[in-house]
């Protein structure tokens, strides 16, 4: 289980600093990570993501400011409850696949009849079973990430984190990788995933917060965020409403989109006025759909402002 003590709170992130000389990596950061959850820590290249899943794998340590792990200070001993994929992959260039897996799950503490066991199941999950002899000179950039996420859970850590795990990959193994880490969602395990790719958060995520340039700007759960930004987007396809929608009475902007239209409504008009006035106008309605904020939206809003 990820959350022994019973507080559902797997980490907790509070009001954390990290400075290298200057420059300003993380800027008192707090949020917290619930347990059994999938929580993505999203935010452009440089926005501090990196540096803040180090601190937390005890890497580096914050300045100010304090991490718990399972209720504790993070300390070494939590580490083999963890299961970390670093942005920056490696794996031993000359060594067999099935040697570098024993080798990295003799580092986690498993014994050797446990570790083959899991390691076989991995590899027949990851679909690379006829790789297990072949050194990773001889696998693709993909089979290499795929060993390396094998390498990242075969310990069955509690919590997983993961810092860019589609990097690299192509479209049909971002597929792939999305169904494997959607299997955690229905265990009781707590996975952390850092991306700038907000398609594939939306589809993963239970929880986000959303950083840039070293601070929180938004947090909580995604069902939460997309509605804090309201319903003032209406999807739209029709004829004869070009006057209408184009006066910012009604229509605050529009985004024109390859057959429909988004309509971002004016402050203070709701969805029924709009649609009363362009049936009166006589315009011919084939989509009038109230919509909600991507969260790719959300974040180019909040980094574009920033």
């Amino acid at each position: 289980m990820s959350d022994p003590t019973g507080t559902g709170v797997t980490l907790k992130i509070s009001n954390v600093t990290k400075r290298f000389g200057d420059f300003t990596a993380v800027e008192d950061l707090s949020f917290e990570v619930r347990a059994g959850r999938v929580f993505g820590f999203l935010g452009p290249n440089g926005a501090g993501k990196t540096t803040t899943i180090r601190m937390i794998v005890g890497i580096t340590a914050p300045d100010n400011g304090s991490i718990e792990l399972f209720g504790e200070h993070v300390s070494p001993h939590l580490q083999n409850r963890i299961g970390y994929l670093p942005e920056e992959r490696g794996l031993y260039k000359k060594m067999k696949v099935v040697d570098q897996l024993k080798y990295f799950a003799a580092l986690k503490g498993m014994a050797s009849s446990d570790a083959e066991k899991k390691i076989d199941f991995w590899l027949e999950r990851m679909k690379l079973s006829e790789w297990k002899t072949k050194k990773t000179t001889d696998l693709s950039k993909g089979m290499q990430q795929k060993i390396q996420f094998i390498s990242t859970v075969l310990h069955d850590p509690d919590l997983l984190i993961l810092d860019e795990p589609f990097s690299g990959l192509d479209p049909v193994n971002v597929e792939f990788m999305i169904e494997v880490l959607s299997e955690f969602r229905t265990q009781q395990k707590t996975v952390i995933f850092s991306t700038h790719l907000m398609e594939t958060a939306e589809r993963l995520c239970h929880d986000i917060i959303l950083i840039n340039k070293s601070r929180k700007v938004v947090g909580g759960s995604l069902r939460e965020v997309k509605e804090s930004y309201g319903k003032n987007l209406i999807a739209f396809r029709g004829m004869g409403a070009d006057n209408l929608i184009s006066d910012r009475t009604f229509v605050e902007k529009v985004v024109s989109h390859a057959d429909e239209q988004e309509l971002h409504l004016a402050e203070g008009v709701d969805s029924q006025q709009l649609l009363r006035a362009l049936i009166e106008s006589g315009a011919e309605i084939t989509k009038f759909e109230i919509t909600e904020p991507s969260l790719n939206d959300i974040f180019i809003e909040k980094v574009q402002n920033a």
